[in-house]
This record gives structure tokens, sequence and C-alpha cells, in this order.
């Protein structure tokens, strides 16, 4: 039940409306029970009637027109709560919903490498479905027939304390099966919920690499290996369900023998006149309704299972350590000349090994610096120090000589362009993807920045223009039309620090030629950080530096360098062999 109370706690703006329910439920509980009294007086004047002893016909008339007017106001109590109910559990899955999707854009970028998107989504949707199904349960279920019950066993206690007795008793026999079978229902769930997690987090991954898989062939292994997963959810599934029938004729077993021995002290009171035929009906009618609840335990104990289970991992989420705040209402500038600075920087991703070593070099205003080295040497490491993703284990990083670490994450990314390797792009418009950084510019803006990029004439020819959707991750477009689009982006943001990450690596040299057209009125007056495996792209840079075993192992100009044995001059003589090998067997070299 923590993890429930946690909700309740967690959701303290909905209170108000919970006690509203309350009380209409409390309402609607009471007036239920005054039907089946007036019953009692309606069928003993029947009575009184029928054995000549008496009888009062404008009182019974009164009796009926009374009972039909409590039952309408009962119902239309019922039907106002159980809206409020609904209104409730919706505003709930907007909270729950709206809190988790704030936590999760404040983690630090650690949490997205470690866990796979489609899992934290399935722990979202998990956690809002049972939670919400719980609280619909509960205000349009379960607290109006736990109130007639109390009502109940109050009202038979006053007519006949046995009859009472053994109608109370049948709630804790029933609670005490419910709970030993749902909590063993609950172990086998948090198997399911891990097992459920694996299988929609693959799932997702497949169909965002639907073309890598078919590629591969990979098809039935792909169908085989969520398949098993899916079968092994259903064998736990079984195992809930045998346990649970098993012990439903626990509970059904303790009715029937309970409600013989009820019927026996009822029917028998009646015969010798200890009853009357009203107080008789009255009775049955109570016990009856006793039983609505009884019948409901089971389920309601396994949706709070279900809840608590579901909402488990939600919790775990949102009791991660938020690290950005997005909502600050600071308004900052744009630095006018930008210098950027290692002083001695340590990295680790764990407490193994570092990433990066004592790193240290300073990047002046209107520079272009090139990252070179081995795959893995730490070049996406010092970008990502750079967007503060990360924070140095050691040692310093400043811009304009202020250090990061007093430095909002929101003031230096707003400094900051950046053009993907990945074409990092969303399923909406081109006019939206260009503008994402910069919400509020208008068309004119846009197409200046889709000319700048070289992308305006191919953006106009596909069926909607600007309003065009490019599909998820930009699948409608080319690998240098989705380049090109990037750098529309990052030209309209017009940040003075420009970082492409291997922006050209995966285009063919046609379209890495028009990119790298679009980039040139990107890099004007701006710091330029370019991390790039092609040397053909970096000739014209200011200045190298040179990653390896996350250390900068060389520094200077790419002809100095280019001459110069080392890292650097290596990795351009391996370039340098592949193209005259390949131009030898066209014999073109």
């Amino acid at each position: 039940m923590k993890n429930l109370f946690s909700i309740v706690r967690l959701s303290k703006p909905l209170h108000k409306l919970v006690i509203t329910i309350a009380l209409l439920i409390l309402t609607s509980a009471a007036l239920a029970l005054v039907g089946p009294i007036l019953s009692k007086f309606i069928v003993d004047q029947i009575t009184l009637k029928i054995t000549h002893q008496g009888g009062n016909l404008s009182l019974l008339i009164t009796l009926v027109v009374i009972a039909f007017g409590i039952n309408l106001l009962s119902l239309i109590a019922q039907v106002i709560s159980d809206r409020l109910g609904d209104h409730f559990a919706g505003r709930l899955r907007q909270f729950l919903t709206e809190k988790f999707y704030d936590k999760v854009l404040t983690l630090p970028q650690s949490y997205f490498d470690s866990e796979i998107s489609g899992k934290i989504v399935n722990q979202l949707t998990r956690g809002i479905v049972a939670t919400q199904g719980f609280s619909n349960s509960l205000t349009n279920f379960i607290l109006p027939t736990l109130l007639q019950s109390i009502f109940t066993v109050l009202v038979l206690g006053y007519y006949n304390l046995p009859i009472a007795f053994f109608t109370f008793i049948l709630f804790p026999i029933y609670l005490g099966i419910s709970y030993y079978s749902t909590i063993r229902w609950g172990k086998l769930e948090v198997q399911k919920n891990a097992i459920d997690d694996r299988s929609r987090g693959r799932i997702q991954e497949v169909i965002s690499n639907i073309r890598l898989v078919k590629s591969f062939t990979s098809e039935k292994a792909e169908y085989e290996t969520v398949s098993g997963q899916l079968s092994e959810l259903n064998k736990i599934y079984a195992r809930q369900s045998r346990t649970f029938h098993i012990f439903d004729f626990c509970r059904g077993l303790s009715l029937n023998i309970i409600l013989f021995i009820i019927n026996i002290i009822v029917f028998y009171e009646t015969y010798v006149s200890k009853l009357t035929i009203g107080e008789m009906v009255l009775i049955l009618q109570l016990v009856n309704q006793a039983r609505i609840p009884l019948f409901a335990m089971s389920f309601i104990l396994t949706q709070l299972q279900m809840a608590e289970a579901g909402s488990k991992e939600y919790l775990e989420i949102l009791n991660l350590k938020s690290v950005e705040f997005y909502d600050k209402k600071e308004k900052y500038n744009k630095v006018t000349k930008p210098q950027i600075e290692f002083k001695n920087v340590d990295f680790s991703y764990n407490e193994n090994e570092n990433v990066l070593k004592d790193v240290s070099f300073k990047i002046d205003s209107h520079e272009s610096v090139a990252l070179v080295g081995h795959s893995g040497a730490g070049k996406s490491t010092i970008v990502n120090l750079i967007l503060k993703f990360y924070q140095p284990t050691g040692g310093s990083v400043y811009i304009n000589n202020k250090n990061y670490k007093d430095l909002d994450h929101k003031f230096v990314r707003q400094n900051i362009s950046l053009v993907f390797q990945e074409n990092e792009l969303f399923s909406t418009s081109i006019r939206e993807n260009v503008a994402y950084g910069r919400p509020d510019s208008t068309e004119e803006e846009i197409i200046n920045a889709l000319k700048s990029a070289y992308a305006y004439d191919f953006v106009m020819k596909l069926p909607k223009g600007i309003e065009s959707e490019v599909g998820e991750r930009g699948i409608r477009l080319s690998g240098g039309q989705k380049q090109r689009i990037q750098i529309a982006r990052a030209i309209l943001k017009n940040a003075p620090i420009l970082i492409l990450d291997e922006a050209t690596s995966s285009l063919d040299a046609k379209s890495e030629k028009e990119v790298q057209d679009a980039l040139e009125n990107l890099m004007k007056n701006k710091l330029v950080i370019i991390i790039a495996h092609r040397f053909s792209t970096i000739q014209n840079v200011d200045k190298i530096l040179v990653v390896d075993e996350g250390k900068i192992m060389e520094s200077g100009t790419p002809q100095k360098l280019a001459n110069k044995p080392g890292v650097y001059s290596e990795l351009l003589h391996y370039q340098i062999e592949g193209n005259k090998k390949l131009l030898e067997k066209f014999d073109i070299y």
C-alpha cells in the first residue's frame, strides 16, 4: 500500500475533489439503505391488512411514494458521484502524466544512456493505467460498497445481533482469503511487469530500426524473441489464474456456509414470531446487499495489488534526482564573443575508468577547431561536456572565463547550435523541425534559413512545401536532405557556438558537397567545433585537437600536424593510402 499512499500524497491538488466525491458517496450509501427499511414498514402494513389486524392505506401509499423519492435521490447522488469519479480519474491521469513527463525532462543524460525509451514509456503507461483503474474502482465502486456494508451491519444489529454478527464475520474471512491471494498475485505481477517492459521495449526498438531488421532478414528471430517473452508472460498469468480460482472457491464456500446459518436463524425466528414478515424481508434484503461487496472483494484487492505493482516503477522514476529545471523564467542573453576552455578536465561514465584524463585546451571566438582521433578516444565526450550533458569529475569547463558549475544548462545550450551525425528530426512538418529552437519564428525567417541551407528548392517540390511531414526521424527524406534541414534549424537558431558532430560522415560525395556548401553559410562568424573522420572536411579549420585515449595528444594547424609524426599524420596517411588504392583499381591514379 505504500506506493498508493505515495500517489495519494502526490495528488494533493485533487484532494478537494475527492472529498466532494466521498460526501456524495456517503449520501448515496445512506439513501440506498432507506429503501429496504421502508419496505419493512410497507410489508408490515400489507400483513396487518391480510390478517385483518388493521392496516392504513394512506400510510401505505405515503411509504411507497417516499420510497420512490428516496430511490430517485439515491440514483441522482450515485450518478453525480460516478460522473465526478470519472472526472477525477481523468484529472488524475493528466496530473500523473504531467508529473512523470516533467520528471523525465529534468533527469540527467546518464539516465537515458542506460534505459530503453520503450521501457520508459511502458512504465509510464502501466503506472497511469493501473492507478487510474484503481481510482475509478475506488470512487465508483469500492467506497460505495464499503459504506453500504458498514451501514448494513449496523441496521442488522438493531434488529438481530446474531445475524449482524454472522454477516460481519463474512468480511474478515473474505478479506483474509483475498489478501493472501492478492499477495501471491502481486509477486507474480512484478515478474510479469519486468518481462512486459523488456518485450515492449524490444518492439519499439525493432519498429525504430525496422530497416536494419529487414536488411538482416531478422524478422523471424525478432518475432520469436517477443513471442517467447509473451509465452513466459502467459505462464505466469496461468499461475495467477490458478491461485485466484482456488482461493475464490474457498471464499464461495465460506459465504455459502455462513448464509446457510443466517437463513436458519431468520426463518426459524420468523416461524416462532420473534420476527415479523416485514422484518424478515428487511433482513434478507440487507444480507443480500451485504453480498455485493463480498463478491467484489477479490476484484478490489486485485485492482489494489495491480495499482501497487504498476505504480512501483513510476514512483521510482519520480524519486530520481532532477538535475535540470527547464521552467525557470530567466532570460539569457547570447554570448557575443564566446571562448571555451577546458582546464585539467577528467571525466568517467563510471568509477572504473576515466574517459578523459587531464584535458586542457582553449578555443577562441570565431575559431574553427576539429576534434580528431580513433573511435572511442573521447571526442564525443568532450562535446557532451561542452553541452553540459555531464559534469566533469575533475577540473573545470569555462565559457568566457565563467565556470560551467555556476552556469545554468539553459544559458549554455541557448548559446550552442548542434548538427548531429544522426538525423535528429521529429515526425512533424518541415516548418516545425526548422523552427524547433525558435518556435516564434516567422515564415520569412524559416524560408531564409532553408535557402541558406540549400534546402529551399527540394522542400518546395514536396507536396505541401514547408508543411510537408517528414515521417519518423525524417524517413521520407534522403540523408543529404535531412542534414540540410538540420542545418536550416541551426541557422535559424543563430547561436554563437556551433558543434558539427560528424555531420557529413554518412553522406555520398554529391550530398556531402551540397551539405558542405550549406555548412559554410552556417559557420560564418561563429566558434565552430567539428568532430570528423573524413579529413577532407576539416582541411580549412584553424586548429586540430588530436584526442587519443582520453588525452589531447597533439594540437596545431592541419598543415603543421600533417608533416609531424603522430596520430593525426597516421590517420591521414591511412585515408590517403585508401584513396590511392581505390584510384589505382580504376586506373585513375
